[in-house]
C-alpha cells in the first residue's frame, strides 16, 4: 500500500523520465504516482491543478508537501533514497535543498525544452 502520493506533470518530458527512474527505484510501491496533465485529472488534485504542475507537490500521511519538502518525503519512502529524505527532515539541509529547487525552477523551461529535442531525436 502506497504511503506517499506524488503529482507530477506527465506532458513533461524532464518528469517523465524522472517519475520513470522513481518508480524503478521503488520497489515496495510505497509511493503512488499520479498525472495531473490530462484536464480530466483535476478530480484527483487537493489543490489548483496549475499550482501542483508548477511545483512538485506530495502527500505524506495528513501533510501536502510541496518543493524539497515534498522531495524529501518521497525519497524516504524509497530505500536507497531513505538516508537522504531523513537528512532533509534537518532545518537548515531542508532550507538549501528548497534554495536549490527553486533556482532548478528557473532553469526547468529550458531544461524541458532539451530533453524534448533529444526525445524527438532519438525517435
Amino acid at each position: 500500500m502506497a504511503t506517499i502520493t506524488v503529482w507530477f506533470d506527465g506532458s513533461c518530458p524532464l518528469c517523465r523520465r524522472e517519475i520513470a527512474l522513481l518508480r524503478r527505484l521503488d520497489r515496495r510501491g510505497a509511493i503512488e504516482f499520479v498525472d495531473v496533465s490530462p484536464p480530466d485529472a483535476a478530480p484527483s488534485c487537493p489543490i489548483d491543478r496549475a499550482e501542483l504542475l508548477s511545483r512538485f507537490h506530495a502527500r505524506e500521511g495528513d501533510a501536502l508537501l510541496s518543493g524539497a519538502a515534498a522531495f524529501a518525503a518521497m525519497w524516504r519512502a524509497i530505500a536507497v533514497l531513505r538516508p537522504l529524505g531523513l537528512a532533509a527532515r534537518h532545518p537548515r539541509l531542508l532550507a538549501l535543498l528548497d534554495r536549490l529547487y527553486r533556482r532548478f525552477l528557473r532553469a526547468r523551461p529550458a531544461l524541458q525544452r532539451l530533453v524534448a529535442r533529444l526525445e524527438r531525436r532519438r525517435r
